[in-house]
């Protein structure tokens, strides 16, 4: 069971992840943004609408999910650019929490709105699949950069 478990966290962090390459630099300083809640909760009500209008179960909320999408978050913003680095240490530090036995993300960067960072991904095949997949539990973090950027990071897994 073990084996099929790492085999498909393998699985997900490599088509999951836009990159290959895990980076995890010492001399980042990471500050802790504020979240924007409201495009938040707005995000989740679209992507759940969505999933419901294509016959797909609800998301729940997940506070372990949101956790690790906040600390991304901020990761990016620190750097100043979108990425999936480190994703095969989040996929697993969430899998170990709460028993996830798959896990993805999607990630975006200056939208407005929840709904522009909806129709992004809506428009990516890679990212659609992951919105429309066999996923129970999401956590959605939205942070401003110190020029008003917004960021964006979506974990599911089930």
């Amino acid at each position: 069971m073990r084996l099929h478990y790492a085999i498909l966290v393998l699985f997900v962090c490599i088509i999951s992840s836009c990159t290959t390459e895990p980076v995890n630099n010492a001399d980042t300083t990471i500050i802790e943004a504020e979240n924007v809640e409201a495009i938040e909760g707005a995000l989740l009500i679209i992507v759940n609408n969505h999933r419901n209008s294509m016959g797909y179960n609800s998301l729940n909320f997940s506070e372990v999910a949101y956790e690790y999408a906040n600390l991304h978050t901020d990761y990016m913003i620190s750097i100043g650019s979108i990425n999936h680095d480190n994703f095969n240490s989040r996929a697993s530090s969430m899998s170990s929490k709460v028993s996830a036995e798959y896990v993805a993300e999607n990630v975006a960067k200056n939208y407005t709105t929840a709904f522009g960072a909806f129709e992004n991904w809506l428009s990516s095949s890679a990212h659609r699949k992951t919105m429309e997949g066999e996923f129970t539990h999401t956590g959605i973090s939205v942070k401003k950069d110190a020029n008003g950027n917004l960021y964006f990071t979506q974990l599911f897994y089930r």
